[in-house]
């Protein structure tokens, strides 16, 4: 088929990466998904096809990265779309969590994304064209969230990182969009995808608060359909001009107008505080 295309998508054994996997793969696309257990990941898809290329990838390693890349160019010729969709949650305050703990949801959602992007690259040059797909969250917009400072710190970096990854890839031909999702019902926040820390303190009130509601309250009542996820990942990787940042879910779009918002009114506030700190006379030469 003329508009057949190649996927390469982390993260794709469960929640958005598996439905985007099968949206795929029904409409005739090739697709190249990773995870930590390609058994999971083949039974999870449940597809034996020409088209669907499971490979076992463990991101934090940048060789084992570049060996499921390579092998995606060899069985397709080409990578086409790239979702840098893996990545998981860690819940605790700053003070709770370890340096080892932080440092492992870097490592998987900021680090395990930059060793696709470099290993995949040098593909996407060649070609002259490529669209990478960065899931953030809207955790990476707004950090008002007791207990998900880490985790928003990974998204943040995201961010940045997706901005200035549009900017170089752009003189080849290359699209970037980040993603940020609202809550969707996912299994984001069960377990093994959403960490606790090992040692909790007890005056962080607000943030076993915040456990506390997520665990029983948002989790499988989160308003975001997946299907629709998938299906706008698909949308905007068709369009000529995708958009650099992508909002998804009215949760997202309302968070993201507060922050918004709330970054305006200070500016406002503090202009002439932020406006006077330059030098008073011009440098001279």
């Amino acid at each position: 088929m003329d508009n057949q295309r190649v996927w390469f998508i982390t993260g794709a054994s469960k929640g958005l990466g598996l439905e985007l996997a099968g949206q795929l793969l029904r409409l005739g696309h090739r697709v190249a998904a990773t995870s930590r257990q390609v058994a999971e990941l083949r039974r999870s898809v449940g597809v034996e096809s020409a088209d669907f290329l499971p490979l076992a990838v463990d991101l934090t390693t940048e060789t084992s990265v570049s060996e499921a890349i390579q092998a995606t160019i060899r069985r397709f010729g080409r990578i086409d779309v790239v979702v840098n969709n893996a990545g998981y949650g860690q819940l605790g305050s700053l003070e709770e969590l370890t340096d080892r703990e932080s440092r492992a949801n870097f490592e998987v959602n900021v680090f395990g994304m930059l060793n696709v992007i470099r290993q995949v690259m040098p593909q996407l040059r060649k070609q002259q064209s490529g669209h990478i797909i960065n899931l953030s969250s809207v955790g990476g917009l707004t950090g008002n969230f007791p207990g998900w400072g880490v985790y928003c710190a990974t998204k943040f970096a995201v961010e940045g990182l997706s901005e200035s990854l549009a900017a170089e890839a752009a003189p080849f031909g290359i699209k970037v969009t980040v993603v940020a999702p609202g809550y969707f019902r996912t299994e984001f926040l069960s377990s093994g995808s959403l960490l606790v820390p090992q040692g909790q303190l007890d005056a962080y009130t607000l943030v076993r608060q915040s456990e506390a509601v997520h665990q029983e309250q948002i989790r499988g009542n989160q308003p975001g359909d997946p299907v629709k996820a998938a299906a706008a990942l698909i949308q905007i990787a068709a369009a000529p001009n995708p958009p650099l940042h992508l909002l998804l879910g009215q949760d997202a779009y309302d968070m993201a107008t507060g922050k918004i918002k709330a970054l305006q009114a200070d500016m406002a506030q503090w202009k002439a505080l932020t406006v006077g700190t330059g030098f008073a006379e011009p440098a001279t030469a």
